[in-house]
């Protein structure tokens, strides 16, 4: 199988780019369509006696907000949440919840719970998160420098940013609401990308020590044909089994599998894609050609 990364690496790039900007251009026309869990808003319990599916209860809820969020609670899924994003006050919750009583011909006693609700995520949580990915970064970066070398370490980070900012550019692009599950996924994602970036690395320098003298473009091309097949088993069990879930999967489930659906296709991408293009324009600066010297580069 012929692979040539680094002599399509410009479309790779702009693949990636028109993604990119068009989300960051949908962020500042109508910015991220940020979920309950860092707006807060109202929550609507209600026991219907059996187990209705979402479709139904969600076309309902439409006529009051459609990216409303709705998933089963309680025995055999008999009880249903409703959150919304909408501030309602306590005459408008009472109306909704008689959409309901009259069409599936509840008791006023299956109105379980109805409230406001503050954001979940403040301002302090996102503060630490953010503080949390960076501290994750520079000892990422201080490890695979040490493991490999800088530049190695540049383009892994580079690869990483490329597939949190592919993440919150789907998002944007299709006005998904961005909630606590998509973060807690995007951090899984950045586990789950360096692993796969390394094993592409690893072979790289491996290739580096074999080869004294041949282009930095044919070690690359030759280490990615030797990984490939690796990579994209591992990557198609984890989808899967991830897409599985989303497809089988309650709401909340739902909500956790997407980004992480989005996550390993973008991940997985990156580590052949974006990674190693990356360092073969870091190394070009310097030499065309590996000129190995095993008295500077790390075992």
């Amino acid at each position: 199988m012929k692979i040539d990364v680094i002599k399509n690496k410009k479309i790779s790039f702009s693949i990636s780019a028109l993604i990119i900007i068009i989300g960051l251009v949908m962020v500042m026309i109508s910015g991220l369509n940020v979920g309950i869990d860092f707006t807060g808003g109202t929550l609507i319990q209600i026991d219907l006696g059996k187990e209705i599916p979402v479709e139904e209860i969600r076309e309902i809820m439409d006529k009051y907000d459609k990216n409303a969020s709705v998933v089963h609670a309680g025995d055999g899924n008999h009880e249903v949440i409703i959150k919304s994003t909408n501030d309602y006050n306590n005459q408008e919750r009472l109306e909704i919840f008689k959409e309901y009583k009259d069409i599936y011909t509840l008791e006023d006693e299956a109105l379980i719970n109805q409230q406001k609700f503050g954001a979940s995520i403040g301002e302090e949580t996102r503060k630490r998160a953010l503080i949390s990915v960076a501290i994750a970064t520079i000892g990422m970066l201080i490890y695979i420098t040490f493991r490999f070398e800088f530049d190695f370490g540049l383009a892994a980070i580079t690869a990483l940013l490329h597939d949190v900012l592919i993440g919150l550019s789907v998002y944007s692009i299709f006005r998904i609401p961005v909630n606590s599950s998509f973060i807690a996924a995007m951090l899984i994602i950045v586990g789950y990308s360096i692993n796969d970036t390394i094993v592409v690395f690893d072979r790289i320098r491996e290739n580096i020590k074999r080869t004294r003298k041949q282009p930095f473009d044919e070690i690359i091309n030759t280490s990615i044909k030797q990984t490939i097949t690796r990579s994209i088993n591992t990557s198609a069990t984890t989808l899967i089994t991830v897409t599985l879930l989303y497809i089988l999967g309650v709401e909340a489930i739902k909500d956790f599998a997407l980004p992480l659906i989005i996550g390993v296709l973008s991940g997985t991408y990156s580590s052949i894609f974006i990674a190693s293009p990356v360092w073969y324009l870091l190394k070009k600066r310097k030499s065309n050609v590996n000129m190995y010297n095993p008295n500077t580069i790390e075992n």
